[in-house]
């Protein structure tokens, strides 16, 4: 089923993981996908292996948190002939120090990317968004709402729950839909490092989840891609939990499991 056939997506942080998996099940659904990361060759890589005929998908390097980026990529994009009317802002950096010792640059390299950079990112593009009647994914986070840890990450998620409802009461009068996910857990290479010195970690991490295991990209991309959708046509300003039912729990229930974790 091609129900994205005709349309144009761009994904921020594209270049691995959930970003990755996004713009391949956007570009299987029909969609032509730009694919922006700050690694130049990953996006290259995943853009240039994405279903559909050679040209037809587009990798771009872009610091989403930098406007010069931001601008440079909207022009690259524009250049392409690719005025985007999806907008996945997936980008994100996690700093896994304690609070006591998180120094300010790091504090704010975790809010830029994930806040400024979805700011910077959907300011840039609401001629485009705004002249089709567009859809803006924001990739939040259970920390946006619960407490697990990583206060500046966290905080910048919840910040973009909040852009999430601004917007979506906003551009609603033309026709734009803004909506959130909120990840839990999820197998990507941001645990690759960790895995290899504690092999078990997420193993331990299912145990808080009351479906049994932690997440796949594919279960965040599938959430997007209805929400992109015309079936989602009467959805905006929600942030969906895709979290195995970890919100549904007590605060609580979980609390030892989630300090093991940390």
């Amino acid at each position: 089923m091609h129900e994205l056939a005709g349309r144009t997506a761009l994904v921020t942080g594209g270049g691995s993981g959930i970003g990755a998996r996004i713009a391949a099940l956007l570009a299987t659904q029909g969609a032509r996908v730009a694919v922006a990361d700050l690694d130049a060759t990953a996006a290259e890589r995943i853009a240039t292996g994405l279903p559909g005929p050679a040209g037809t998908h587009l990798g771009i390097r872009a610091d989403v948190a930098a406007e010069d980026d931001v601008v440079a990529m909207v022009q690259a994009l524009h250049e392409a002939d690719m005025r985007p009317d999806l907008l996945i802002n997936n980008a994100a950096t996690c700093s896994d120090l304690a609070y006591e010792e998180l120094p300010l640059t790091t504090w704010r390299r975790d809010l830029d990317v994930s806040l400024t950079g979805a700011f910077l990112t959907t300011r840039h593009l609401s001629a485009d968004l705004r002249r089709s009647g567009g859809s803006v994914v924001n990739i939040a986070s259970v920390n946006a709402v619960r407490s697990f840890g990583n206060e500046a990450y966290s905080a910048a998620k919840a910040g973009l729950v909040s852009l999430t409802q601004g917007l979506a009461v906003r551009w609603a009068s033309s026709r734009v839909r803004v909506n959130a996910v909120l990840p839990g857990t999820i197998r990507t290479p941001i645990w690759d490092e960790r895995l290899s010195r504690d092999p078990d970690v997420l193993v331990r991490a299912a145990r808080m989840y009351p479906l049994g295991r932690i997440g796949e990209p594919e279960d965040v991309a599938q959430a997007v891609a209805f929400l992109v959708s015309d079936r989602a046509a009467w959805i905006t300003g929600v942030a969906l939990p895709v979290d195995g039912g970890l919100l549904a729990v007590g605060s609580t229930a979980f609390a030892s499991d989630i300090e093991e974790i940390r």
